[in-house]
């Protein structure tokens, strides 16, 4: 039975892969408001039925790459060391993945990526859509800072600055490299604008939100020739 489900499961992520690539390759080819979503239905070979099933709107063909990054942040800041505020930890992984080229910091100049984000930041559908994303991002980040005891509205609050911080740093990016730099040339620019950016959240969020504490010390083990020392219990 657990087999089954197993191969139940990797069936499905198959035709979800399936289709959210051939509607990529449709979308680039034509432009995304001149496909529908019976085409790539046609394409995929699939009902329409079938692809809603997997999809709930024709922008999620796109934009459920964006699913993978939503606990991002919120996983930065739980998983930051000691000592370590939010923003600056959410600062250190911008700026490693900056020096990667990461897709999602916008400096990423492979013909793929470009037109991929050529196509989302054309297209007024997609950027609307965006916006539920964002919004499951900042829901996220806001839960793992509640933990840690901030208040519910200062939470909100620093989430939401966060995450736009970080998609308005990759807009910008995205912007240098559509107009002619490399993602090399860019680079300092974008090192730069993080840093003033996460600098500017520092000023006012450092003094509301908690740094990381250090980990608890470990007890210390019992020797066995301490425990064979101790003196007996008094009887009852």
């Amino acid at each position: 039975m657990e087999n089954t489900t197993g191969l139940r499961e990797s069936k499905k992520l198959r035709t979800r892969r399936q289709l959210a690539a051939t509607a990529l390759e449709l979308f680039l080819e034509r432009g995304f408001d001149a496909v529908s979503v019976a085409d790539v239905a046609a394409a995929a070979e699939v009902s329409k039925p079938t692809l809603f099933r997997y999809f709930p709107s024709k922008e999620d063909l796109l934009l459920d790459r964006f699913a993978d990054h939503q606990d991002e942040a919120a996983r930065i800041v739980r998983e930051r060391p000691a000592g370590r505020t939010p923003v600056g930890a959410l600062h250190d992984h911008f700026l490693a993945a900056l020096a990667e080229r990461d897709p999602i910091t916008g400096l990423c100049d492979h013909p793929g990526v470009l037109a991929f984000q050529r196509l989302l930041y054309g297209t007024a559908s997609l950027q609307a859509r965006l916006g539920h994303y964002t919004d499951r991002e900042v829901e996220l980040l806001a839960a793992v800072l509640e933990a840690e005891s901030v208040p519910p509205l200062t939470a909100r609050l620093a989430a939401i600055h966060l995450v736009a911080v970080r998609h308005e740093l990759g807009r910008e990016n995205w912007r240098r490299l559509d107009a002619g730099r490399s993602a090399d040339q860019a680079h300092p620019a974008a090192v730069a604008d993080a840093d003033q950016a996460f600098g500017m959240l520092a000023d006012g969020l450092d003094k509301a939100l908690p740094i990381a504490p250090a980990p608890a010390p470990a007890p210390a083990p019992v020797s066995p020739s301490a425990s064979a020392s101790a003196p007996d219990s008094p009887s009852t």
